[in-house]
């Protein structure tokens, strides 16, 4: 029998530091939605949220650690895996992140029921379990990250982590407006509502064609057309951080205050406000985006 250049198994997936903390991923990931679906439970579309978010990022991260132990990444040809990699890292660190805060928020009290404690003690470990799980996503995206001077994938710098931060947080303005918005009574509203759209679709794109490795394919320069794309962003951006508090907070069109009939949970003003802080946090995003990236490039030259 002739001997392989390398070993079925890769040992580097698991014991380098990278490795490590995808384990303790799983760990936390098994630990957490095992102790939600045994006794501490979940309700409503936001328990079903989180019980997604725990069993998603488990499977991914269990995927990916199969796949690099067995080096059956080097068979995926249409995929980048650098750059899947740490785009799987950025939007379950993100994911995590939201799950860690709503559970506690919606169904975690201190007080003990009439009978027993068990339900709240199992939710207070779930509540821990979640934190310490996006503490461990957090940790990979700081140590796959872009170094200077090391060659790495466009999704490690942070330019490429931005733009999932930016499709995440658009995902959260889909949500609001979806909530009792509002967003047809005027034609300024629906043109947010196209801006947000427009630069989430655009900002898929891009994180697609590099996961792909579509990227480096192309005819054009794709970087170039990132820059242009990001610039026609904050413009956008900008219109709708002005019109959309306009015409949902002043008092010719909407209403200055929250009103006191308004039902918690199914309220037009709440989903209003939720909806423009987004949209000015998304606006930072790009900004950054655009300066890290110029920045980037004056280093370079």
């Amino acid at each position: 029998m002739e001997r392989s250049g390398n070993p079925y198994l890769s040992v580097e997936a698991i014991w380098s530091r990278v490795g490590c903390v995808r384990l303790v991923q799983m760990f936390f990931g098994c630990t957490t939605f095992s102790l939600v679906l045994h006794q501490a439970g979940f309700s409503a579309a936001y328990g079903a949220f989180c019980i997604f978010v725990w069993c998603f990022c488990f499977a991914i991260t269990t995927l990916i650690v199969m796949c690099e132990l067995t080096r059956l990444q080097s068979c995926l040809r249409g995929l980048s895996w650098g750059n899947f990699t740490a785009t799987v890292a950025m939007l379950a660190t993100l994911m995590t992140l939201t799950s860690a805060v709503i559970y506690p928020l919606y169904f975690v009290s201190l007080k003990c029921s009439s009978t027993d404690c068990t339900t709240r003690n199992y939710r207070l470990a779930v509540s821990v379990s979640a934190g310490l799980l996006f503490v461990a996503y957090s940790v990979e995206v700081c140590l796959t990250r872009a170094k200077p001077g090391l060659s790495c994938s466009y999704m490690a710098t942070a330019s490429g982590l931005l733009k999932v931060v930016q499709a995440f947080v658009a995902c959260v303005i889909f949500g609001a407006l979806a909530t009792e918005s509002q967003y047809k009574k005027y034609v300024a509203t629906q043109w947010c509502v196209a801006v947000y759209s427009f630069c989430f679709a655009v900002t898929v794109l891009v994180i697609v064609m590099n996961i792909t490795g579509r990227a480096v394919t192309l005819r054009c320069p794709f970087e170039h057309i990132v820059v242009v794309y990001t610039v026609v962003a904050i413009l956008m951006y900008m219109s709708a951080s002005v019109i959309w508090p306009v015409y949902c907070f002043d008092s010719k069109y909407g209403s200055p205050g929250r009103p006191s009939y308004c039902p918690w949970g199914r309220c037009s003003w709440d989903s209003q406000l939720v909806v423009t802080i987004f949209t000015l946090i998304n606006l930072c995003l790009y900004i950054a985006d655009l300066i890290y990236t110029q920045k980037l490039r004056f280093v370079a030259h």
